[in-house]
């Protein structure tokens, strides 16, 4: 009853200043009715504590509306999230990714994660094909001419190892249990090297290069793993892929799939595709590709707000993020992840769109160009 009766009382006084401030809540707003009701009171009896009495009941009404609205927040429906699926021990290989292994074939895969989201040309010149439960439980299999498994990835913690290897192990524990990491990859005539860093460790097991991606913001935990056949990798002529249109749509989107896939991984909302805000990014990716510069603001002095502006692009708030010479959307998306001022902008909870534009130089290297929106 002494609830029901509280309730009652704040409703009349909700009314009652509704019918004398409710045009000046319209056009101030919340901070502005109140410092509006607090002058009011001031003129009329001119005491300094009334003054007060005025701020402390400004404090109880913001905090009613805090709490008010964080209710409001705790009823919002969200997302089912799928359950953890039951992960085995490889039964051939080192390492397996949702009971997946190389070699096996695309049926029994698919048995096992259901129908594909999304595939997409990779730089291997087969496809990166997508499964997830928007984007819970990321997967992506390139397979080969046999429907048979030759490439995995996952940044999702859907790893287990006969090493004992998962995504709670560090750097430090990944070396300790397997050989030295390889230096270089031989394609032809040419040795590719492999960057020495502690952002990633490429290794060759099982006949596979296992690239194992840490998390620098984390303790250098594993945060990712790509397993590439060597029999796939031979198919890769050179550092980065060879360029065509299919290739750029796909390192586009590979690029949005990945950073989706880091954001529910972080517990934040997947971000929409914004196509009209593609021809933005593809414009300075190509402009950047062309001119042989890499930075937000293009050659003219536009900043990418000024692109946007420039193209019609309306939004509340918006970021950039860039990366060029990686061979991949994978390990430009890692790379990003670890960097922290791109890092703050996948993983900014404000957001609700992006697009992601490629573009290749003269020597087939990509540069992307990845913008984001709150509309």
């Amino acid at each position: 009853m002494p609830k029901l009766r509280t309730i009652l009382f704040l409703l009349l006084l909700l009314g009652v200043l509704w019918h004398f401030y409710g045009e000046t809540f319209q056009e101030s707003g919340f901070s502005g009715t109140l410092n509006e009701m607090k002058s009011d009171v001031e003129g009329v009896f001119d005491n300094p504590r009334v003054a007060l009495t005025v701020d402390t009941i400004k404090q109880e009404v913001e905090l009613l509306w805090n709490q008010l609205t964080s209710k409001k927040q705790d009823n919002t429906p969200t997302t089912r999230v799928p359950e953890a699926p039951n992960l085995q021990q490889p039964t051939e290989q080192t390492f397996s990714l949702y009971n997946i292994e190389i070699g096996d074939n695309r049926s029994d895969v698919e048995k096992q994660v259901g129908e594909s989201k999304r595939s997409t040309l990779n730089e291997y010149g087969t496809e990166w094909v997508t499964y997830h439960e928007n984007y819970h439980n990321f997967l992506m299999v390139a397979y080969d001419k046999k429907d048979n498994v030759a490439g995995l990835y996952t940044n999702h913690d859907l790893l287990t190892s006969t090493l004992g290897i998962t995504f709670e192990s560090t750097r430090n524990d990944v070396l300790s249990r397997l050989d030295e990491p390889i230096k270089a990859i031989r394609k032809g005539r040419i040795l590719y090297q492999v960057q020495d860093t502690e952002e990633y460790n490429t290794f060759l097991i099982d006949n596979n290069y296992v690239t194992i991606f840490y998390d620098i913001h984390e303790n250098k935990t594993v945060t990712a793993i790509q397993i590439i056949s060597v029999d796939l990798e031979k198919e890769k002529e050179s550092y980065f892929g060879v360029a065509s249109s299919e290739l750029k749509q796909g390192l586009e989107y590979q690029l949005f799939d990945l950073t989706n896939a880091a954001r529910v991984n972080h517990g934040l909302s997947v971000l929409t595709w914004e196509e009209p805000l593609l021809k933005t990014a593809r414009d300075h990716s190509a402009d950047m590709a062309k001119n042989n510069y890499f930075s937000h603001e293009n050659l003219e002095g536009e900043s990418p707000f000024d692109r946007m502006e420039k193209d019609a692009i309306t939004y509340r708030a918006a970021g950039e993020n860039l990366a060029t010479g990686q061979p991949s959307s994978i390990f430009a998306h890692e790379g990003l992840m670890n960097s922290l001022g791109h890092r703050e902008n996948i993983l900014k909870a404000e957001y609700d769109s992006l697009a992601v534009g490629v573009a290749f130089n003269k020597d087939y290297q990509p540069f992307y160009t990845e913008n984001f929106l709150l509309r």
